[in-house]
């Protein structure tokens, strides 16, 4: 399963990251920061395939701005652990500017579609 789009493909390398990164975060976590940014991170893509998979443009839209919801979630677990040290302030600053380009990307999705 792969999108086309390029706003999923980034968002997927993102997801990709972030399990990457969260699987060296304390076991005390596996319950709560980890289950929590994997869950943020992932449905990002998700709501992206989601809502293309939609009979309705209103729809789609609707899923874009449910990404966009929860790229915001992640940005901030993000910060999170990089503040409680689980990550270093240059992976924290590389993750971030990819959140950034993914957010400008659905906000040209969204408007390319309205």
């Amino acid at each position: 399963m792969e999108s086309k789009l390029e706003v999923w493909k980034l968002s997927h390398e993102l997801t990709l990251e972030v399990y990457k990164i969260s699987s060296k975060f304390p076991s005390s976590e596996r319950y709560g920061l980890t289950s929590q940014i994997r869950r943020s991170s992932s449905s990002v893509p998700t709501n992206i395939v989601e809502g293309q998979g939609r009979q309705y443009k209103k729809e789609y839209i609707q899923f874009l701005y449910i990404a966009k919801g929860s790229l915001e979630e992640t940005n901030y677990q993000l910060f999170l652990a990089r503040d409680i040290t689980y990550i270093t302030d240059d992976k924290y600053d590389e993750l971030e500017k990819m959140c950034i380009r993914i957010k400008m990307m659905l906000y040209k999705l969204i408007k390319s579609l309205k």
